[in-house]
This record gives structure tokens, C-alpha cells and sequence, in this order.
């Protein structure tokens, strides 16, 4: 189907691939808990826009420019370790209002969004995750639609996840909204989870 090979595979590996926790779904709920569904949304179109860069990116071959100069790969990748810390820590130290309303007016949709589409540019192993996703799914004799095609899939199962996400994420944090403390524990376990995911990436690259 749309010239994609094993279609149903396809679907399914982007599911996968996103139901993986990493630091684009930690940042998603954090958002949510704290600000709502306008906060969350700020951050799922963020993500979804650095992770169209990066696929853009891959399809232009800007992955081989990478592996030639490990040194700027090395860079962006502790880069992206230290802003995922900074985040975590901001959220193990920032006062927790009982509403989200006056954390809303604090934080505009625009603010996460440009924290989500931090996150995912910071990222530099999605580019090299789409440079070895996408043959999987190609045909040798594939026209350059299919791409096109195949990075319009991705986006929109990844909006549409992320989505539900922020919804079940919303709901959630509205049915515990009457628990003392339940804000204040939920932004200091994200936090906890984003400073601990960005020392396992340091570990692991070490």
C-alpha cells in the first residue's frame, strides 16, 4: 500500500517504536500534569516537528554527514543529555500550585512546544534510527513519493498516539486532581525519570 512494503509492519513498528518511554513521552506527561491538555499538545506538536526535521534529514542523507564528523554527532548528543537533565531538574524544584490554571498562565502552549521540539532535535540517534528504519520498507525500484509517503505516515501515527497520550494522560491527572500532593509527586517523579534517562544516555555513550 502507497508503494510501502509489509504496510501492516510498518504501522505496527512505528507503534512500537513510540510506545517505547523515552524522553519525548516523559516530557509529554510533565507537560500534561502540569499544564493540561494545552501544555501537553504544546509538546506532542514539538516533538512531531523535530522528528519530521530528522526524518527529512535522513532522507537527504545528512546521516552520512554525522558519521563523517563523530565530533558534531557527540556534541548534539550531550547536548540533548544536559537539557534533559535541566528539565528534570527544573521540575524537582519548581513550586507546584494546586491549579493548573495559574501554571498555564505561566507557560504558553508555545513555551512547551519549543521544549518538545528541544527534545526531539536533541535527540541525534532518531536520524540514524530513520536512516536504517526507512530500506526496511522500500523497495529498490521505489519512487521518491514513497518517502514522502512514508514520512507523512510516521507523523501523523505519531501525532495520533501522542494525542491519546495527553488525553489519557489529562484524564488521569483530573481524577487524582483531588489526592493532597498528587501534582507535587507526579512533576518530582518526572523529574526524577528525565534526569535519570539523560545519565543512562551518558553511561551508554561513554
Amino acid at each position: 500500500m502507497f508503494d510501502i512494503q509489509h504496510y501492516a509492519s510498518f504501522i505496527a513498528a512505528i507503534l512500537i517504536f513510540q510506545m517505547i518511554p523515552g524522553p519525548g513521552t516523559l516530557a509529554i506527561l510533565g507537560a500534561t500534569a502540569r499544564s493540561g491538555v494545552s501544555g501537553g499538545m504544546g509538546v506532542v506538536f514539538g516533538t512531531v516537528s523535530g522528528d519530521f526535521v530528522y526524518m527529512l534529514a535522513a532522507v537527504l542523507g545528512l546521516a552520512a554527514i554525522l558519521t563523517a564528523y563523530p565530533t558534531v554527532f557527540a556534541a548534539m548528543q550531550w547536548f540533548g543529555i544536559s537539557y534533559l537533565c535541566w528539565i528534570g531538574f527544573k521540575l524537582l524544584t519548581e513550586p507546584v500550585t494546586d491549579t493548573a490554571a495559574s501554571d498555564t498562565k505561566r507557560h504558553s502552549a508555545w513555551y512547551f512546544f519549543r521544549q518538545g521540539f528541544t527534545v526531539a532535535l536533541t535527540n541525534p540517534k532518531a536520524i540514524m534510527f530513520f536512516m536504517a528504519f526507512f530500506p526496511l520498507f522500500v523497495r529498490p525500484d521505489a519512487r521518491p513519493i514513497t518517502l514522502v509517503s512514508m514520512m507523512v505516515h510516521v507523523t501523523l501515527t505519531c501525532l495520533l498516539y501522542q494525542i491519546g497520550l495527553v488525553l489519557i494522560g489529562n484524564l488521569a491527572a483530573r481524577l487524582l486532581s483531588g489526592v493532597p500532593g498528587v501534582r507535587t509527586i507526579a512533576n518530582r517523579l518526572a523529574g526524577l525519570a528525565l534526569i535519570g534517562f539523560g545519565l543512562k544516555l551518558a553511561l551508554d555513550d561513554r
